[in-house]
């Protein structure tokens, strides 16, 4: 039952990448707490189940589709009667070695996460632009610390921290406010697809980077940040002394996954890898 006396209560929001993962369990926390949540995604059978859990509407849409885009944000709006916050979550990941890996894999990354944002971002900004509007880009603990096998990743997110930061100070006189959000590996699709690889198992052992958090902490810290429109939304909270830290924790990644570099390279150069979430044109 949705919360009317929550902060959230009425705001309009729509969500990118709102299928599964952080995308789908943010629309029904916010719904919960009384926010009026539309959704955009690739998969339309889970975007109808979670839009059907949360009384809202829905619409498959391609983010890396700007013309799609446009069309999906104005009609976002136009049937939440406005928007207060926008949150530009579509992402994907691949592994990928810079040298002797697809190119096409860090061409669909860069697509869906670094244009699929600026595209909503742009698109939604006009809409979010007053002085309760907030517009919200994920990033990723990734754009700070730069790890091997991921450079197309690391790359798009850095990008996308680039694109919230300057988007803040382009819609300040607006009354707007905008936020960058920082994960580490969450419990998501991503991450167990992501490190299911012969390549990850040969860098990192039997272990993860960092211990895999549950998506739950991911989500309350997105509750917080959206409800206080914050400029930075991180989880878990050893993030935010990393992104302070980032020079000195890329030394010490640098140095983590040195002694099994060779071997993930040459499993990675000779394994077949999928992206996280299937994209328009590209079978699995």
């Amino acid at each position: 039952m949705p919360n009317d006396h929550s902060p959230l209560a009425g705001r309009r929001v729509l969500i990118t990448g709102a299928a599964r993962g952080i995308g789908a369990a943010l629309a029904r926390r916010l719904h919960e707490r009384g926010a009026r949540v539309a959704l955009a995604g690739l998969e339309p059978d889970l975007l109808a189940g979670v839009a059907d859990s949360i009384d809202g509407p829905w619409w498959q849409c391609n983010v890396a589709n700007r013309d799609q885009v446009d069309t999906v944000v104005d009609a976002a709006a136009s049937a939440l009667g406005g928007l207060d916050v926008v949150v530009a979550n579509a992402g994907i990941a691949a592994q990928l070695p810079l040298v002797g890996g697809d190119p096409t894999i860090f061409e669909n990354i860069v697509n869906v996460n670094l244009l699929g944002s600026y595209y909503t971002l742009r698109a939604a900004g006009r809409h979010v632009c007053h002085p309760n509007g907030y517009a919200l880009a994920v990033s990723s603990m990734g754009a700070a610390v730069h790890l091997p096998l991921m450079g197309a990743y690391s790359a798009s997110k850095a990008g996308v921290e680039a694109l919230g930061d300057t988007l803040r100070q382009e819609l300040r006189p607006t009354g707007a406010r905008v936020g960058v959000a920082y994960f580490a590996e969450l419990d998501t699709d991503m991450t167990s697809r992501g490190f299911d690889t012969s390549a990850a198992r040969a860098l990192l052992g039997n272990r993860n980077i960092t211990r895999v958090t549950p998506l739950s902490v991911g989500i309350r810290a997105l509750e917080r940040g959206i409800t206080r429109r914050s400029r930075i939304i991180v989880a878990p909270a050893w993030t935010r002394p990393a992104l302070s830290g980032r020079m000195f924790v890329q030394l010490v990644a640098d140095v983590a996954v040195r002694s099994r570099m060779a071997e993930a390279i040459k499993a990675a150069q000779e394994e077949r890898v999928e992206l996280t979430t299937v994209q328009p044109g590209r079978a699995e």
